[in-house]
């Protein structure tokens, strides 16, 4: 009977230690853990749908797009329809995403393997991201679900009015020059792998027959963007 009270007391305090980290990082008081620990768990350390977080990550994802749809909506009354897709874009890319993620500090809360390279400079904590949206949306509702993205994530670390003036794809950015330059560019797969348990594609971009930058990512498109990115770095467009 002791050795289960002090089970029972160790669990409480688990539970309540794992509440004050989220709080501390998400800024509000998670009701059901079980969702949270769900949206925290990389499927390199739970292999089944219900235990790891890309379920909640699906769900989330439609969640933020909707929240930052309406969001830009009621801000930018006069602007079409082209401008307004764009922008959400900008604010919900999967770099844009993983970046806010480190800033709230996920990194430290996301269960992921860590002996795993690619993962470990991967943009697996924007994913954790959206599955915390779709924690909070079946812990909280649609309204106070919108009220936190807002608060906590659009308000202090969406810039919307610099995102005004990016252009968030560097590739067409890259292809756009190269052709006004009468430069001959490509994108070229290089290699495919294994890493661990996920597929990861090496990008190169080719100038005139010649490398000149090369990117990865679990995708070709994430890859060629990643590579797009240091092209246009070392080319100084």
């Amino acid at each position: 009977m002791q050795l289960l009270k002090r089970l029972f007391r160790a669990d409480k305090n688990e539970s309540s230690g794992f509440q004050k980290q989220l709080q501390a990082v998400l800024g509000l008081k998670p009701g059901n853990d079980l969702l949270y620990e769900i949206a925290l768990s990389h499927r390199s350390v739970k292999d089944t749908p219900e235990e790891n977080n890309e379920r909640l990550e699906y769900l989330g994802d439609a969640i933020l797009s909707a929240i930052i749809a309406d969001y830009l909506f009621k801000r930018y009354p006069t602007k079409g329809e082209g401008f307004l897709t764009e922008m959400r874009s900008k604010m919900v890319n999967r770099q844009q995403l993983n970046d806010i993620a480190l800033k709230m500090g996920l990194k430290k809360l996301t269960r992921y393997n860590k002996f795993d390279n690619a993962l470990r400079t991967s943009q697996i904590f924007g994913n954790t991201l959206e599955a915390l949206v779709g924690a909070v949306y079946l812990d909280k509702g649609y309204r106070k679900t919108q009220q936190w993205v807002l608060k906590q994530i659009v308000i202090p670390h969406m810039f919307v009015e610099d995102l005004e003036n990016i252009d968030i794809n560097l590739k067409n950015k890259l292809i756009g020059w190269a052709s006004k330059k009468g430069h001959a560019l490509t994108f070229e797969l290089a290699s495919e792998k294994l890493e661990g348990n996920r597929r990861v594609f090496i990008m190169n971009a080719v100038l005139d027959g010649e490398v000149i930058a090369q990117g990865k990512g679990f995708n070709k498109k994430d890859a060629s963007q990643v590579a797009a990115q240091k092209a246009v770095e070392h080319l100084g467009i």
